[in-house]
């Protein structure tokens, strides 16, 4: 099983501030994990390429990415919200965390791979058309997603977004693309409070309560997402895979553990197998609790990379 680990310097330099918890340290925690547990040398490491402007713009309208480029400092840090904040790396980085997703697609479509873990910063899950938020700029995923519409012709693509919160931002740039199917679990009420939808047959939210574990998780995935991504047979699947449900991540309220990231990931792969030639983009979003981070990524790698059973 051929799948690589793609990621880029650029990503460990976007920084927020010193206590900011979507940190340049999430991505050295997770390979520092993946060395530990013997994987690294079984992976095949690439380096993202930058999208370009016509490329997030399958996306992004083009005077929205000029505003970020124009509000970039040249020193220090400047806040859209509360939660989200530019550095002179930021846009940089951003641009090959989406174009991370984009040779993701195209490696893979080409036959050179199989799979692919996009270990990439900033997330982008809850990035909006033309609003940032919730340390994300561009959608990363949602931006993999019209590439392998337009580029190479994919008539059906799942999302499978497992993050503590809602993607939002995801959601509201895929629900009405034809050919797109998009299931989420997530805490709820919880940020971003988007009013929950079921107006569209593909898109299939699950709010989790707070306080919820693992068998509540795993009876969601297995009573709605998996129905739907038999009945829809996607040619390929994108992951959100956010590991801030993990319960010693203190950001939420959900008690996940490793196990059942691996258990899901697992059950998205024979979907994979099954109609999509075992074709998956993993793209990171959130996870703050470094040591449950880095356990959660090397259990979800494992699985894709066909090393657990």
């Amino acid at each position: 099983m051929r799948t690589a680990y793609i990621s880029h310097p650029l990503c460990s330099v976007h920084e927020m501030g010193a206590d900011h918890p979507e940190s340049p340290a999430r991505l050295a925690a997770i390979q520092d994990q993946l060395i530990a547990d013997g994987l690294w040398p079984l992976l095949t490491p690439l380096e993202a390429r930058p999208a370009s402007d016509a490329e997030l713009e399958r996306v992004h309208p083009r005077e929205y990415i000029a505003r970020l480029e124009e509000m970039t400092p040249g020193r220090g840090i400047v806040g859209i919200d509360p939660d989200t904040w530019v550095n002179p790396h930021t846009v940089a980085a951003a641009r090959v965390a989406a174009g991370a997703n984009l040779l993701a697609v195209d490696e893979i479509m080409a036959g050179r791979l199989d799979r692919a873990f996009c270990a990439v910063r900033p997330p982008g899950h809850h990035a909006e058309r033309a609003q940032a938020m919730g340390f994300c700029f561009f959608n990363n995923v949602a931006l993999g997603v019209r590439h392998a519409q337009v580029c190479h012709g994919i008539e059906r693509v799942a999302v499978l977004d497992f993050d503590v919160h809602q993607g939002n931002g995801t959601e509201s740039l895929l629900a009405d693309v034809p050919g797109v199917l998009f299931c989420s679990t997530f805490q709820h009420p919880f940020y971003p409070f988007t009013p929950l939808r079921h107006d569209r047959p593909r898109l299939i939210n699950v709010p989790l309560l707070a306080g919820a574990g693992g068998s509540d998780f795993r009876e969601a995935v297995a009573d709605t997402w998996l129905p739907a991504l038999r009945e829809f047979a996607p040619q390929l699947l994108f992951i959100s895979a956010g590991f801030d449900a993990h319960h010693e991540d203190l950001m939420a309220d959900l008690h996940l553990t490793e196990a059942d990231y691996a258990w899901v990931t697992r059950e998205l792969v024979r979907v994979a197998e099954r109609s999509a030639a075992g074709r998956i983009v993993s793209s990171l979003e959130g996870g703050y609790h470094l040591p449950a981070l880095a356990r959660s990524a090397s259990a979800h790698i494992k699985v894709l990379a066909g090393l657990s059973g």
